[in-house]
């Protein structure tokens, strides 16, 4: 059993992607562990990933992937597409690292046609005083460097209303669900409509 399995990392998956149809992008996608719960009912996904080293492990998840999925090197504040080219973006764990979340759910906006969703899948910050603070201190120090550029405390709620989207069902939880909560726990689930 893989570790995204017993961590329960890979049921959250299924439930990020349930239902989704048509073209997507799905932005950071890392080593492409999202790409094997995409449903029938997409037509192709367009992944992009900055980082070559997962962007080659995203391409080998591609190829055993369920639907047509591209994987192209670049980064979400950038997105390779014209303006509403996809039914629907995909953001999963990948705002805690961009350089600018207000302009990489900018790039989600533009990319997604009118009416279409942003699904996403992200470490927020946490809503009790003590840990928040715990948060905010390793973000500016050494949790970044440790963890992929990672950064736990942002609000990724606040972030995707301001972009404009007009959010949709969330669940805020902790993972994982029992034992002690770390700096990375907190986290939202959900989607939103352009």
């Amino acid at each position: 059993m893989s570790a995204d399995a017993r961590g329960g990392i890979a049921a959250l998956r299924e439930e990020l992607l349930s239902g989704l149809t048509g073209r997507v992008v799905e932005i950071g996608a890392g080593n492409g562990l999202n790409f094997a719960h995409y449903p029938a009912g997409v037509t192709e996904v367009v992944a992009v990933e900055p980082e070559p080293r997962l962007r080659r492990l995203a391409e080998e998840a591609a190829r055993r992937a369920p639907v047509p999925v591209s994987v192209l090197p670049g980064t979400a504040e950038a997105l390779p597409a014209e303006d509403g080219d996809f039914d629907a973006a995909v953001a999963s764990l990948v705002l805690c690292t961009v350089r600018s979340v207000p302009r990489a759910l900018a790039e989600a906006r533009r990319v997604v046609r009118p009416g279409g969703e942003l699904r996403f899948f992200e470490h927020v910050a946490a809503g009790t005083p003590g840990l928040a603070r715990v948060q905010r201190g390793l973000d500016r120090t050494v949790w970044p460097l440790l963890f992929g550029g990672c950064h736990t405390s942002r609000d990724a709620i606040g972030a995707i209303g301001a972009a404009g989207f007009a959010l949709g069902r969330y669940r805020s939880f902790d993972l994982p669900e029992s034992g002690p909560r770390t700096p990375s726990s907190p986290c939202v689930l959900g989607r939103a409509t352009r």
